[in-house]
């Protein structure tokens, strides 16, 4: 239990400056932003080339999918030296490793459904999005986008998704249908994938 007088100050220097920043803030703010005479200038002008390098976001549409290719054979290689460390050999996750990235396609409907990237994801070109920005864990942004396409398809054919002499490209991830596709309900209706 504190002392009314430690108490006090503190909490009034709180309610003081709460106070000034509603009373006399927002409305002095309000009254210069209408003016247009409230201009902050932090940092400096990025430029086109600068964003285009780190905007990697991927649209379940396929928008920004950047050129390259690869193939389940060529991905299985990629997966041994950067992610089977986390996900395991099998890609089956386990005790101590990161998540499964294969099986349980069926299983979202049990009492003990089972996520990955195969039963659960409902666009190929999340795990291409998510693949290309955060892994490896220990090395993001490492791998190079023929690398990314070449895992994704690994992945994709470890969850049978895909055939093993599929070539994933940015044309091909377009026309890959995971099988949780429909089961998720859009945030907004009427917006067509």
């Amino acid at each position: 239990m504190c002392k009314f007088k430690q108490c006090f100050s503190h909490y009034s220097y709180v309610f003081i400056g709460l106070f000034i920043t509603g009373v006399v803030g927002a409305p002095l703010t309000t009254a210069l932003a209408k003016d247009n005479q409230l201009k902050i200038k932090l940092g400096k002008e990025i430029s086109p080339k600068t964003l285009a390098a780190i905007d990697l976001s991927i649209t379940l549409d396929g928008k920004n999918l950047p050129k390259g290719s690869g193939t389940p054979e060529q991905g299985a290689k990629v997966y041994a030296a950067e992610c089977a460390s986390c996900h395991g050999v099998d890609a089956k996750g386990g005790k101590g490793l990161a998540d499964p990235l294969i099986g349980g396609i069926g299983s979202l409907k049990t009492k003990k459904p089972i996520k990955t990237v195969g039963s659960y994801w409902p666009y190929a070109t999340t795990l291409f999005d998510y693949t290309r920005r955060a892994m490896p864990l220990d090395a993001p942004r490492s791998l190079s986008n023929d690398e990314v396409y070449a895992v994704s398809a690994y992945i994709l054919y470890l969850n049978n998704i895909i055939k093993k002499d599929h070539v994933l490209d940015e044309t091909s991830l377009l026309q890959v249908k995971m099988p949780n596709r429909d089961g998720f309900v859009s945030q907004w209706p009427g917006y067509k994938h």
